[in-house]
């Protein structure tokens, strides 16, 4: 979506993505109030956890290949898991950014 207003304008991304990213945000907002302290984690921790990378690249006929990984939700679910400081809200936020992780190699397969 674009907005003119004379000499400037706003350029909003859709309103599926405008909506699935409040939401987000209304998430993370919400589990950061359940931890007691270092409320500002549970966004690293969404942010961490979104991360993909390539481990497999190959040159094919048709083009180039590459084989996608979440990696940092792995990364994120292994700190959790040997943790003591272990905690529902980081988990849930964690989740949250592997869904958009998924999304992202939804995104990098076909296009």
């Amino acid at each position: 979506m674009h907005f003119d207003f004379g000499i400037f304008g706003i350029s909003l991304p859709p309103l599926h993505i405008t909506i699935i990213a409040i939401v987000i945000i209304f998430f993370l907002v919400r589990w950061s109030k359940q931890l007691e302290t270092r409320r500002f984690t549970v966004f690293f921790y969404f942010l961490i956890s979104t991360a993909i990378v390539p481990i497999f690249s190959a040159n094919t006929k048709t083009g180039l290949f590459e084989l996608w990984v979440p990696l940092g939700f792995i990364v994120v679910f292994l700190h959790l898991y040997r943790s003591s400081r272990n905690h529902p809200s980081k988990m849930k936020a964690s989740i949250l950014g592997l869904c958009i992780a998924i999304y992202q190699m939804i995104l990098q397969y076909s296009g």
